[in-house]
């Protein structure tokens, strides 16, 4: 951690100092504009600067998470790749699951090829049925001696068309109540019986997928943790989950709050009006006040995943990105309904955008992936302000007795 003094001299603890000079170590001896990115990930990664707060040999160093945002700074500032642009539902959430849950062979096996976009990870756990309401999922897992034979549907599964592995969440257990029938696998996405789909958007694209699974076989070593402990290994992931998709710590003024203030210099004169100035400062302030937020919520994490408070990231960062994008198709005028072309294409990258209109159209998306905003509302109110929960009158009924459309 970095501390000023009222001198303004600059106080940096033995950890930082630590990664500080391990990342300009793998910078030197790696320069990113020589040095392909497959080799300058791989070397990070044994350098333990992937995931700094996981397990030494695993990609990390055991230190505090909060200098992660250290050493991603500095190898961003000497333009080098980063693992989340390529492979985000790998980095953000299934390495953290793997690294929580699996076996010391499972993090061997997995984690390095991982975090150097060698294989490309996604999340099954939405269903037609069962989104929102995850451990609803009806998703079929029955063991047949070392494997498990599986069948059933995932819906709205990013990068399922690119996956080489897969973190599919299943009932193992009908007769148990709900939460506790789940359990979580690895699943090789290249395997007999999986069929994969697309879910064309409003952009045009298909980054989301549905996924079929036909008498899948799955190896018993693929489990992650017991029978039963999905519901468990599914929080890991989607705390992990909320906090990458908003709980980023950004300079001030960049990321999505510096497209609108783009577009705001360049508009003529006597278009930059005082009402459209105090649409844009208000943003600007939220974008500052969401930051500032996250680095609060980053330094109370030491270690471990993060808790509900990345609900706080989550919800706050759909809502801003939502009301950014806005603002700015509202500034364009005219120019923001041109959309360039709608046809079927299915990118190897998600979350990125190349045009504003674009960008507009799948801001929408954020309030849903990731757990919806009402989701989101819905664990801030119980969990970190207290208030009376929902009424559950299927919490303590086995699921095979649960009544379904």
């Amino acid at each position: 951690m970095t501390v000023t003094d009222v001198g303004g001299h600059e106080t940096v603890s033995a950890d930082e100092q630590r990664v500080r000079d391990l990342t300009d170590e793998l910078i030197e001896a790696f320069p990113p504009a020589t040095t392909d990115a497959r080799t300058f990930l791989g070397e990070q990664y044994d350098r333990g600067l992937a995931w700094v707060h996981f397990d030494e040999g695993f990609g990390g160093l055991g230190l505090s998470p909060r200098l992660q945002a250290v050493i991603n700074a500095r190898v961003a500032a000497a333009a080098g790749p980063f693992c989340m642009l390529r492979n985000p539902i790998g980095y953000g959430m299934c390495g953290p699951t793997v690294h929580a849950w699996g076996s010391d062979d499972q993090k061997r096996r997995y984690l390095r090829p991982l975090f150097t976009c060698e294989e490309i990870w996604c999340q099954l756990f939405s269903e037609p049925g069962s989104g929102s309401d995850f451990a609803g999922l009806s998703s079929r897992g029955v063991r047949d001696g070392d494997e498990w034979i599986v069948n059933g549907q995932k819906v709205w599964t990013t990068l399922a068309h690119v996956s080489r592995w897969g973190l599919l969440v299943v009932r193992t257990d009908p007769e148990a109540v709900k939460h506790a029938g789940l359990t979580a696998f690895v699943v090789d996405m290249t395997a007999p019986g999986v069929e994969v789909r697309p879910l064309r958007q409003m952009t045009g694209e298909a980054e989301f997928n549905e996924v079929y699974f036909t008498d899948t076989r799955i190896p018993h070593d693929e489990m992650l943790g017991n029978p039963g402990d999905g519901w468990r290994v599914s929080l890991t992931t989607l705390m992990n989950e909320r906090t990458s998709i908003g709980g980023g710590i950004p300079r001030k003024g960049s990321g999505t709050i510096a497209t609108l203030l783009d577009v705001w210099h360049k508009l003529p004169e006597d278009r930059r009006d005082a009402a459209a100035r105090d649409a844009v400062t208000r943003l600007w302030i939220r974008a500052e006040v969401h930051r500032l937020t996250n680095i609060r919520a980053n330094q109370n994490r030491r270690m471990g995943d993060p808790g509900p408070e990345g609900s706080i990231g989550k919800m706050e960062s759909a809502n801003l990105n939502k009301a950014i994008y806005e603002q700015v198709i509202d500034l364009l005028g005219a120019e923001g309904m041109l959309y360039g072309s709608y046809e079927m294409v299915r990118p190897d990258v998600a979350l990125f955008s190349d045009s504003l209109q674009k960008g507009f159209l799948r801001s929408r998306a954020n309030s849903i992936e990731g757990g919806t905003t009402e989701v989101m509302q819905n664990i801030l109110g119980e969990r970190v302000l207290g208030l009376p929960g929902d009424v559950r009158v299927d919490r303590d009924v086995p699921w095979s007795q649960v009544p379904r459309n």
